[in-house]
């Protein structure tokens, strides 16, 4: 009888081990899980994404939507116009986000906080951090560019990458990547502020 009642004890002592076990294991499961659920929290907060509609400029017709999106250190700006002449026109991200003259001029020139000469984007002597470059319109007159660098940032606090208060300009002609200070691509012909 002695032995029945030492197995019994045994295989309650063995249970409740059991059960205490897996209630540490399940505790360090939900655990693991919450740290996960904020790990997921904290890259969605970080993604940060802001939109603007182009609005006319030099008694044109363009317009358009441009969005900038950073994401891990990363802007991505993806900009789709309508109303172009076809062909090729230049983008670039200029000083001021001030699309109020009626040429687009009140933006200044371009965004260039490292004092750089103009020229084409990663260019070994230097470019401005507005150089993005040219794209081309189709026979109908619609555009798509798009466009991705760790040179920019979203609101930040270094102002050689941050685009919050520059404005966005598309112009008429091309840059040609040489001429001083702004690649002579022609009249201001859609505008959209940068202001988050």
């Amino acid at each position: 009888m002695k032995k029945i009642q030492l197995l019994a004890l045994a295989t309650l002592i063995t249970m409740a081990f059991s059960c205490k076990q897996a209630k540490k294991e399940a505790d360090a499961a939900s655990e693991g899980l919450e740290e996960a659920v904020e790990v997921v929290k904290e890259e969605i907060a970080e993604v940060t994404s802001i939109k603007f509609q182009l609005e006319p400029k030099s008694d044109s017709n363009v317009s358009g939507e441009v969005t900038f999106t950073e994401e891990n250190g990363s802007v991505v700006m993806n900009a789709s116009l309508s109303g172009l002449t076809p062909g090729e026109h230049a983008i670039h991200i200029h000083e001021k986000a001030d699309c109020s003259s009626a040429d687009g001029k009140s933006t200044g020139g371009h965004w260039n906080p490292t004092f750089q000469p103009h020229a084409q984007w990663g260019a070994e002597g230097g470019y401005h951090k507005g150089d993005i470059g040219n794209f081309t319109a189709d026979a109908e007159g619609n555009a798509t560019k798009s466009f991705s660098t760790d040179e920019w940032c979203i609101g930040c606090g270094d102002e050689t990458k941050n685009i919050v208060g520059k404005a966005i300009i598309v112009h008429q002609g091309v840059d040609d990547y040489t001429s001083q200070p702004s690649g002579a691509a022609g009249a201001r012909v859609a505008c959209t502020g940068i202001i988050q």
